[in-house]
């Protein structure tokens, strides 16, 4: 290192920022060394030929070149006074600075021959780590920190897009943990996605965004709801409008400054590793730290103060700021992560406002800031800068404070865990009102609010007692403003709220409860992924895909198995929706049903029933009825309609001929003892208080009016129909169920693979995603085939009802509980294996009830 290099083409500090990729790579394939100056020092970019101590990177400080770039003012002025400094690719050394004139530079090369001798430029070695012994520690002078200091506002971090938070914070500061507490439901994943947000698509920059909860889908639907305004639930089931489909395009194309890590099983360490290798990255998130354990979840538990450290440890590492979410406020789990800075949310007597209190490691609280919740759009205001009038309000600039719009609003979000399914334990009729209630704010409509508001008030009374969680306390709260709720007013009013009241089975498939308000899972969600469209390799144990395409193309009725998808907003296809698969979710109104916590072998945390029977039912036990193969069994005669749906308004009477879709009034039902033979389709009618139906029902109906249990057939206002088929789907059907008679005996991986083409295919006939490439685009079709499911479910049901048996609770399309003093399930089941066939469990009350695989 004796020789002097030319100084000849020397450039200064700012060219070589600009230029530092290029000069690495004439340094690395070239040797070429470059002269840098600043001010009145100088140092080399120079090939490690010149320094070889430098290839090891344990040696000297080192920096990704992402992190070299943004710092490089600094590491040449270290550089310049003795203290080499080593670039990397990745992890792999390509370049090194060192200083220019010969004093220092041979300072450098004694730090080299004695690694833990002190270094030019205040460079010392630390002595209390072994493992770090050899790395020289970077001091900085009260002249290196100033101009950090003296500065307004955020210190240069990415910040929430937040007005007041992002002044009581600072910003996110660079080479420091926050930690963002906030117990279930408060929203505290939302923070972090306003984070991203405003660092990824307005600024500009990086961001790792680590997703231990919720999935790429979860977070781009949230995105989208908090640029536009559209509501989350509609988006999750796949309707946007086309306006919020130019935005998701728009994002997409600018997407690459923001990378969602999903991947399962994902850990701190795993973070660690990706974050050096993103060239500019500006902000890490981590989505979510949960508190309580979950075998499938690595980032939750026991393990999570080990994660705090590695992700603090990282961003003093990369000099980035890590955001991280906990699902908890507890203080106790707080202390054991030892943030730098934690934002604490905390509901407070005012529904409409969130507070968030910033307190650092060593001041404790330094500053707090209020956020208004608009989570039905899934994001945070600013309640200072929040307006009623503004446009992109649920309400829109139509609803203005002086009719309640303060009110109304807050009414509107509190009912959102209720109307999307994620929170239970209020009356249906309650869930219906509120649901129109939230229609009528998001359009606006004065005139609707007045006239639902004496309905929503007499559904409120009914309710005995509200939940009691914060979402329960919520919606009670927001109920105050409009005065006592109405009483029902007769005993048969009552009887039947009480019965809606009790708690309802979410279905089996559905998975965890949700602890986001944001991430309640919808029933449109499908769960497809790419690459499920394609048809199964040969050899596969049940090619249900190639099947099922088959049958559809060999009908003589020349099927149209894909509506093009300019016709999809028109005509028939926006009436259809999951709710007319009139699944019953229903229990009995004198016993008690709770949904408890529960977590399944495989570490995954769900809710699951748990019934309690009054003594005056006697002896005996609950019977679990579970019936398999729902879905393909139904398609052993799904009434459908193989062409185009054509318009045939207002009908006289059904006409056996024909199948759709069916604008019908809710007939009345007055037994107690079986749920509405419409099941959950009842819950949503329109401001008429009709609703639609598939051929399936209709026909359910016609029978019960010819066995009178019920008056009269119900009028039909509007059909959309086609030619009558029940033998599109009978080839899959029989391929399938001889497919489950070898398979099931099998059982094992062949069995599980058999199951899950078989749902992929099914649920291919109507994909919800717009992206989501399908041979199949026929809402009809789908929900035909769910309702048929669900109408021979509720009428085996009937049937043991009416030959004496006691019904406790029905639910999804495929399980049922009696009450049995004998023991013995009811006749009209036949217990096997086969399709249409049942298992039978018996257990006894107040025991939690298993679904599915549990």
């Amino acid at each position: 290192m004796s020789q002097s290099p030319q100084e000849e083409g020397a450039i200064n500090a700012t060219t070589a920022r600009n230029k530092l990729y290029s000069l690495v790579k004439l340094a690395a394939e070239e040797g070429r060394t470059t002269v840098i100056t600043k001010h009145k020092v100088r140092a080399l970019l120079a090939p490690l030929d010149r320094f070889p101590a430098a290839r090891k990177t344990d040696a000297f400080p080192a920096h990704v070149l992402s992190t070299a770039q943004r710092d490089f003012g600094d590491l040449v002025t270290l550089a310049a006074k003795g203290q080499p400094q080593v670039l990397l690719r990745n992890t792999t050394p390509v370049a090194v600075l060192l200083p220019a004139d010969s004093s220092s530079d041979a300072l450098s090369s004694d730090t080299a021959a004695h690694p833990r001798a002190a270094t030019a430029g205040g460079a010392v070695n630390s002595q209390g780590n072994q493992d770090r012994g050899s790395t020289p520690r970077r001091l900085a002078t009260l002249g290196d920190a100033i101009g950090s200091v003296l500065t307004d506002g955020p210190a240069g971090g990415p910040t929430f897009g937040l007005p007041g938070l992002d002044t009581a914070t600072g910003g996110l500061q660079r080479g420091k943990l926050t930690l963002v507490a906030a117990r279930p439901s408060v929203g505290g994943s939302l923070l972090g996605l306003a984070a991203a947000r405003k660092t990824a698509l307005v600024d500009h920059d990086m961001v790792l965004y680590a997703a231990s909860g919720p999935n790429r889908d979860d977070i781009f639907r949230r995105i989208i709801s908090a640029e536009t305004g559209g509501e989350y639930a509609r988006l999750k089931q796949g309707r946007l409008t086309e306006h919020e489909q130019n935005v998701a395009h728009q994002l997409v194309q600018a997407g690459d400054l923001l990378m969602i890590d999903d991947g399962s099983d994902l850990t701190a360490e795993d973070i660690r590793e990706t974050a050096p290798h993103m060239e500019g990255l500006a902000l890490v998130v981590v989505d979510r730290l949960q508190a309580a354990h979950s075998a499938r979840l690595p980032l939750s538990g026991e393990r999570l103060p080990d994660a705090s450290q590695i992700l603090a440890t990282l961003a003093r590492t990369l000099h980035v700021p890590v955001l991280a979410i906990v699902d908890s406020d507890d203080p106790a789990l707080l202390d054991l992560l030892d943030a730098d800075v934690t934002l604490m949310l905390s509901p407070t007597e005012d529904p409409a406002k969130v507070q968030v209190t910033v307190a650092e490691r060593d001041f404790g609280t330094i500053g707090s800031a209020y956020l208004q919740p608009d989570l039905i759009h899934a994001r945070f205001l600013d309640a200072a800068a929040a307006s009623l009038g503004r446009a992109d309000s649920p309400a829109g600039p139509g609803l203005s404070a002086s009719t309640g719009g303060t009110e109304a609003l807050e009414l509107a979000e509190a009912a959102l865990p209720y109307t999307s399914g994620g929170q239970q334990g209020i009356p249906a009729a309650l869930t219906h009102e509120l649901a129109a209630w939230r229609t009528a704010v998001a359009g606006g409509d004065q005139e609707a609010l007045k006239e639902i508001l004496p309905s929503l008030l007499q559904a409120a009374a009914a309710v005995a007692e509200w939940p009691d969680t914060h979402e329960g306390h919520r919606l009670a709260a927001a109920l105050r403003p409009y005065g006592p709720p109405v009483s029902a007013g007769t005993a048969a009013s009552a009887g039947q709220a009480a019965a809606a009241s009790a708690p309802v089975p979410v279905p089996a498939d559905s998975g965890q409860a949700p602890d986001n308000v944001a991430a309640y899972e919808e029933d449109g969600a499908d769960w497809l992924k790419p690459g499920d469209e394609d048809d199964e390799p040969e050899g596969h144990v049940f090619p249900a895909l190639k099947i099922l395409k088959d049958a559809v193309g060999r009908s003589k009725m020349h099927p149209v198995p894909v509506i093009r998808k300019e016709e999809r907003d028109s005509g028939p296809w926006p009436l259809i929706s999951e709710h007319m698969d009139g699944e019953p979710r229903w229990v009995h109104p004198d016993i008690t049903a709770t949904r408890v916590p529960y977590i399944r072998a495989n570490g995954k945390r769900v809710r699951r029933d748990q019934i309690d029977v009054p003594d005056s039912f006697g002896e005996g036990v609950l019977c679990l009825i579970d019936r398999n193969g729902s879905f393909p069994s139904a398609c052993s005669g799904v009434p459908l309609a193989p062409n185009k749906l054509l318009h045939t308004g207002p009908l006289d009477a059904y006409d056996k001929t024909k199948a759709g879709i069916y604008l019908i009034d809710v007939p009345e039902w007055t037994r107690t003892d079986m749920p509405h033979p419409l099941g959950r389709i009842i819950d949503r009618p329109d401001m008429d208080g009709r609703v639609w139906v598939t051929t399936p029902h209709v026909k359910q109906l016609e029978k019960l009016v010819r066995d009178k249990h019920l008056g009269a057939m119900p009028t039909i206002y509007d059909s959309w129909t086609g030619k009558y088929n029940e033998s599109l789907f009978k080839p899959f059907y029989e391929a399938t169920r001889k497919a489950r008679t070898e398979l099931v005996q099998v059982g094992g991986d062949p069995y599980k693979a058999y199951k899950t083409r078989l749902s992929i295919a099914l649920r291919l006939l109507w994909p919800k995603r717009p992206s989501q490439r399908s041979p199949f685009w026929r809402p009809d079709w789908r929900m035909s085939m769910v309702a048929e499911a669900s109408v021979r479910h509720w009428s085996v049901a009937f049937r043991a009802v009416e030959e004496g048996h006691r019904l406790l609770a029905l639910r999804n399309v495929d399980a049922a509980v009696f009450w049995t003093p004998d023991g013995t399930a009811p006749a009209t089941y036949r217990i096997g294996t086969g399709f249409g066939e049942v298992k039978a469990k018996f257990v006894q009350p107040g025991t939690m009830i298993p679904e599915g695989d549990d």
